[in-house]
């Protein structure tokens, strides 16, 4: 039976409702009045109200030259490693054609869509990697255009790093607009910003509701909430690692949540011990403290398999398996967004550097989707076609079908064709 050594606070049931009417005023008054009001609640929430919230190429240039050599290169390895692995994905997203009986030919056709919205979010840290995942991406699947926006720095305009990481993704517009007003001007269009297909993205409960609140009307990835990691580690793990790894997702905001299981009870009281130590240390200590202390379980169970029952059960956002025989997981684990298999990887590669997309399911949602990838931004369609040989011998079969059902009239479009073809 799984031993917990430290549970999570219970977690009362968050009232939205007020979130829900806050973000349904913002996206009517933006789809009735467009650029007006995103310029008025730009200002109420930003302090920012430019003459033309597009960047222009001058201020592309400007943010260039502000950037040093060393992050401009950094970022273009992140944005390679980042294209590498969607191209990958791209490549396993084929067209094909079956002769599935004699005469009847199904296809499948992989089509990008026309247009994504990339919502790349501020707020308290500055996050460079979400434009890689959300820009590039779209890019790879063959969307022609591709729209990002970013909060401005509040009263200062664009944050010069998130820019430059925008336009070496391949973004075709960018706007300096944050919120909800950002997100509904891109998937309703204002003054010179055409509507999106799809828009994606990370950002708070408002910019999760507006996501929501805006499916149906442009598609969506997924309705992310605050970051997950949990850790499955052994006697073999390095208990300074796992806690540094711990911590690391602890930093993003006092409502991630982390989880550790562990097959060792020693192993797990090092690991709090650590934990414990390096927050004293910790720059970021007055978050990862609070998201720890309140969000923070450490569970011991007696088998492999105990611990993979607990992780799909938990269905992290992030999975770091450190453990002798990682491989045990990654061929057991069913419900997880990415896991980090061994010591040698670790959520941060993930979330800035390896390659493999950032934009994960988290409150469990990993049971029933993946993350961001290529396949977003393409639509898998179908068609058909047969000889008239075929369709005589599917037709006869429909009609019947279609009469089980009461559907007549579809009925007749099948006894027309037997008609016209029996007599051929």
């Amino acid at each position: 039976m799984p031993s917990y050594l430290k549970s999570a606070k219970p977690r009362a049931k968050e009232d939205l409702s007020a979130v829900r009417d806050i973000v349904r005023d913002i996206l009517e008054s933006v789809q009735a009045e467009g650029e007006a009001a995103v310029r008025r609640y730009s200002q109420n929430f930003d302090d920012w109200a430019p003459d033309n919230f597009k960047i222009s190429p001058d201020e592309i240039k400007a943010a260039r030259s502000k950037l040093p050599t060393t992050m401009a290169d950094d970022i273009d390895y992140c944005q390679t490693q980042i294209r590498n692995f969607a191209e990958a994905q791209m490549k396993r997203l084929v067209d094909f054609e079956e002769e599935t009986l004699p005469g009847v030919f199904l296809g499948q056709k992989v089509i990008p869509v026309a247009s994504s919205g990339s919502y790349v979010p501020g707020g308290r840290y500055p996050m460079l990697a979400s434009a890689h995942m959300t820009v590039i991406t779209p890019k790879v699947a063959g969307v022609s255009r591709v729209v990002a926006s970013t909060p401005p720095v509040k009263g200062e305009g664009i944050y010069p790093a998130t820019l430059y990481s925008m336009v070496a993704g391949g973004a075709d517009e960018i706007y300096c607009m944050g919120g909800v007003q950002a997100l509904a001007a891109m998937a309703y269009g204002i003054k010179g910003l055409d509507p999106v297909d799809v828009v994606v993205g990370a950002g708070n409960k408002f910019v999760a509701e507006a996501k929501r609140q805006l499916f149906g009307d442009v598609g969506i990835d997924l309705l992310a909430g605050p970051t997950e990691i949990l850790v499955i580690c052994d006697e073999t793990a390095d208990p300074y690692i796992v806690a540094a790894d711990i911590l690391g997702q602890a930093e993003h905001d006092p409502n991630s949540r982390q989880c550790l299981i562990s097959l060792s009870q020693a192993t797990a009281a090092k690991t709090m011990a650590e934990i414990d130590e390096q927050l004293k240390t910790l720059p970021t200590r007055e978050i990862a403290a609070v998201s720890w202390g309140d969000n923070g379980e450490v569970i011991v169970v007696d088998s492999p398999e105990e611990a993979v029952a607990l992780s799909d059960e938990w269905a992290p956002e992030h999975l770091e398996v450190q453990t002798a025989d990682w491989r045990y997981y990654l061929d057991n684990c069913t419900n997880y967004g990415s896991m980090f298999c061994g010591e040698e990887t670790t959520v941060s590669y993930g979330d800035k550097t390896i390659g493999t997309n950032h934009v994960l399911p988290t409150l469990r949602a990993a049971r029933y989707t993946g993350g961001l990838s290529v396949g977003k931004f393409v639509k898998t369609v179908t068609y058909q076609y047969a000889t008239k040989e075929a369709s005589l011998e599917i037709a006869r079969i429909c009609e019947r079908a279609c009469n089980y059902e009461n559907m007549l009239a579809h009925g007749i479009s099948c006894r027309v064709r037997i008609e016209k073809y029996g007599k051929e």
